[in-house]
């Protein structure tokens, strides 16, 4: 009985777990392109153009795009910049030394952010979502850039260009837990400068880029679920043979 007092009073906490993340910003939902090839061939070409500068995906080929509906003459055409060949892992050329001189920390792998971040904060799509859109201007920084969900992130905003400048406003609230001690609270963003997009088209080109994040973590995802959908439908017609068959059997036998 103490056992499962225990267990149950853990579990109270599993839904304050689940919606965390590094800097207690709510998370929006992300939206689901998972099966939308032209959202992840986009994805794909901004992932390409903005984050392997830094970043690498090394689990991931460039011809593994194949499979997104891009033919290997696009892939060449498009996606290739430095030499690279349709066969090579997606790796970028930036020296570890000088990534650690730059950032503080060399840039992460992002073969597989989406599902590490899932293990973090529930949904690693809807945290990448919201971090990528949430990037404001901060002279203290010594990117001059922070981020609402991750605080003092060593990441400068690199999709500055497309979203525009903006910085973060803050309100001095009284602290609920302690009267004598004060809280900042984010109180929106104030716009600086236009970017080349719209709000409505930087958040639908950062929904692509998460959804091709997403994929790259498991490519194989949808041809899973496929087959994990045909095996369900030949055990169900198995078990009704099966049944059948067991009905007509026991019915000779009386």
């Amino acid at each position: 009985m103490k056992l499962l007092k225990k267990l149950i009073a853990t579990l109270a906490f599993v839904p304050a777990l689940v919606m965390a993340n590094e800097g207690g910003f709510p998370l929006d939902h992300a939206p689901d392109r998972s099966t939308d090839m032209a959202a992840l061939q986009n994805g794909a070409k901004l992932f390409i153009n903005y984050c392997l500068n830094c970043h690498s995906a090394s689990a991931m080929r460039y011809n593994r795009l194949r499979d997104i509906g891009l033919t290997e003459d696009q892939i060449k055409t498009n996606l290739l910049f430095t030499g690279e060949k349709v066969g090579d892992l997606m790796k970028t050329t930036m020296a570890p030394k000088d990534a650690k001189a730059w950032f503080g920390a060399v840039p992460p792998d992002l073969s597989v952010i989406a599902r590490a971040k899932a293990s973090e904060a529930g949904s690693g799509a809807d945290w990448l979502y919201t971090y990528l859109r949430t990037y404001y201007k901060d002279e203290s920084r010594p990117t001059g850039w922070n981020n609402m969900v991750f605080p003092n992130v060593g990441m400068p905003h690199v999709l500055w260009q497309l979203q525009g400048v903006r910085t973060a406003k803050f309100v001095e609230e009284k602290d609920p837990h302690d009267e004598s001690k004060s809280v900042h609270k984010f109180d929106g963003f104030e716009k600086v400068s236009d970017g080349t997009l719209t709000t409505a088209e930087y958040d639908n080109a950062v929904g692509d880029l998460v959804a091709y994040l997403q994929w790259m973590g498991e490519p194989a995802q949808s041809t899973r679920k496929r087959l994990g959908a045909i095996v369900v439908i030949f055990m169900a017609f198995l078990a009704t043979l099966a049944w059948r068959l067991n009905a007509s059997y026991w019915k000779e036998v009386k």
